[in-house]
């Protein structure tokens, strides 16, 4: 299939792409890299009067490092985080990640931001953030504003953004020296959509410990059950094992991330957390 018709506009800032976008009336699209929101046109499950093209913008593609963290504009690519381009202030965990996504192609033009932005509930970075307490920077008609990685994806493929905003960066905490992390994605094949996805980091010098979730049915949860459990061990155990696996549970559980009588959706995201939480405490 093709697209429905649709005009065109290249943005040369990023006041321009928002008054293009805040100007549309709520019925315009950001495109960044285009590796979901192209095959989504192409099928006419998209269908929007105006594309906004934002890879004319050069601070959108701006990486800055200080000693807290790093700085992500919002048309970096995968690809410049798995080739080490992005400094990697999370100890190899974003690089993980971006490797993993679909293949070396998409690497090169799907974006962070808008794998963000575009909020599969199956995606790779929401859960990557969410893990490590990172923000996103959004700039809109009203200017700007903050927002936790936690709370910017509401439900599958809908986020906080109001019409006219636009992500503009994301803000990675550095982690400290005794930090670990796990991250175990299950899918059909390597490149696929999870059909789970756990990050698990255990930062003991910042107190910070968060276990997040993906799935291809419900919005990335925090199992902070699960959470507390990591940041009270002392090693790994299979005891610690069984304990994980039943907080996982109830998380599950309690936030419908899955159907309690789905035994099989229930283990299997159950299993994938108990792996990244046994990859953070064996490092």
């Amino acid at each position: 299939m093709k697209p429905a018709p649709f005009d065109y506009a290249r943005a040369e800032s990023l006041d321009e792409a928002v008054g293009l976008l805040s100007g549309a009336g709520g019925d315009a699209r950001p495109l960044a890299g285009g590796q979901s929101l192209g095959p989504m046109l192409n099928l006419r499950i998209a269908r929007p009067a105006l594309l906004v093209d934002l890879s004319p913008i050069a601070e959108l593609r701006e990486v800055s490092e200080d000693e807290d963290g790093v700085t992500i504009g919002a048309s970096v690519v995968h690809s410049a985080v798995e080739d080490g381009e992005v400094p990697d202030v999370t100890g190899g965990l974003m690089r993980r990640a971006a490797s993993g996504i679909a293949y070396r192609a998409v690497r090169n033009r799907g974006t962070i931001a808008g794998s963000l932005a575009h909020a599969d509930p199956a995606g790779d970075w929401a859960p990557v953030t969410m893990a490590l307490g990172a923000s996103l920077g959004v700039m809109g008609p009203e200017g700007g504003r903050t927002v936790a990685a936690d709370a910017f994806i509401v439900d599958p493929l809908t986020t906080v953004l109001e019409p006219g905003e636009i992500v503009e960066a994301i803000r990675i905490p550095r982690l400290s020296d005794s930090a670990r992390w796990g991250h175990c994605k299950l899918c059909v094949k390597p490149g696929d959509f999870a059909e789970s996805l756990a990050v698990v980091v255990r930062d003991p010098d910042r107190a910070h410990c968060r276990v997040a979730l993906a799935g291809p049915t419900h919005a990335p949860i925090l199992l902070d059950g699960v959470a507390t459990l990591v940041a009270e061990a002392d090693g790994w155990s299979d005891a610690l094992a069984g304990e994980i696996k039943d907080a996982a549970g109830s998380g599950i559980a309690a936030a419908g991330f899955a159907d309690t009588g789905d035994r099989y959706a229930m283990n299997v995201h159950a299993t994938v957390t108990v792996r990244a939480a046994r990859e953070a405490l064996s490092r």
